[in-house]
């Protein structure tokens, strides 16, 4: 990176603060400097650029398109530092920890275990946010996730927590006990999986075949699912390890397994993690731990 090519940052401020607050007086109070010099370093800030970033043509003192943007991506920023300091410095600490996971995984792992978390400490406050969707993890939001894959997230940490690959099951009273031979003799059945994911499709894909349209697919929440799975609804498309005594009790047949991912993965931001938001990822490793055999 060019650091002599960067605008200088109090000039930078200076328009944060006028496009956060749409005022020269409000902008220069914020700042704890006159109006005036909110002015003048914007105006030192175009001839930096050579680029109007005000109109001073319209009475209301709009910005200009390109005032907009940089304004914008100052904003961005400082507002990310900002999070970024209070993160670091402890000032956050009353902010919930923040942790994303699949509906499955929050299910059927982590909310029968996080009774004993919150009695070790109870000062903490959560905010579990249970999708599959890949969430950005960014200062003063997210704290971590868990996701399913193979490890491999760019620009990010992951530890392997559960050593799972996917399973193919349904109920003995949808497929009988018969014995299929590929993947592709499955369609002919209705299938599950979980909201926001393409497993199902994904997984015949790789034995190049699709589904049938004529006999549907359903999309829903990891619990919900395996519960449709029991009843006899589908073949469903889910993580083995939350289905054991399922397949133990006789509920689920396993009909196929894909192993081409490792499991889950608790993942975070490189660098320092506020103290928060590292005693529950201390906790969640020490809990996957306890739980792979020795």
């Amino acid at each position: 990176m060019d650091w002599t090519a960067l605008p200088p940052l109090t000039a930078l401020r200076a328009l944060a603060a006028y496009a956060d607050t749409g005022s020269m007086a409000e902008a220069g109070a914020r700042l704890n400097v006159s109006h005036a010099a909110i002015s003048q370093q914007i105006r030192a800030l175009e001839e930096n650029l050579g680029v109007a970033l005000l109109d001073r043509q319209a009475r209301s003192g709009a910005l200009t398109p390109e005032g907009r943007a940089l304004a914008e991506a100052a904003l961005t920023g400082f507002a990310d530092m900002a999070s970024l300091a209070a993160e670091l410095s402890g000032r956050d600490e009353e902010r919930p920890i923040q942790i994303s996971t699949t509906p499955s995984f929050a299910s059927y792992w982590l909310m029968p275990r996080l009774a004993e978390f919150r009695e070790k400490n109870p000062g903490y406050s959560l905010m579990i946010d249970p999708s599959p969707d890949l969430r950005a993890l960014q200062p003063g939001g997210l704290d971590m996730a868990v996701r399913y894959g193979s490890g491999t997230w760019p620009g990010l940490d992951a530890e392997l927590l559960i050593h799972t690959p996917i399973a193919i099951v349904a109920a003995p009273a949808l497929v009988g006990d018969r014995d299929f031979a590929n993947p592709t003799e499955l369609t002919q059945f209705h299938w599950l999986q979980e909201l926001g994911t393409n497993e199902a499709s994904d997984y015949l894909e790789y034995f190049g075949t699709v589904l049938d349209k004529s006999r549907g697919l359903t999309s829903l929440p990891g619990n919900l699912m395996v519960e449709a799975a029991r009843a006899g609804q589908g073949v469903a498309v889910t993580a083995r390890a939350f289905i054991e005594p399922d397949l133990a009790a006789g509920r689920l047949r396993l009909l196929f397994e894909d192993s081409r991912k490792k499991g889950y993965y608790l993942v975070s931001r490189p660098g320092v993690m506020r103290p928060s938001a590292r005693a529950l990822y201390r906790w969640i490793r020490s809990q996957a731990k306890m739980d792979t055999p020795t």
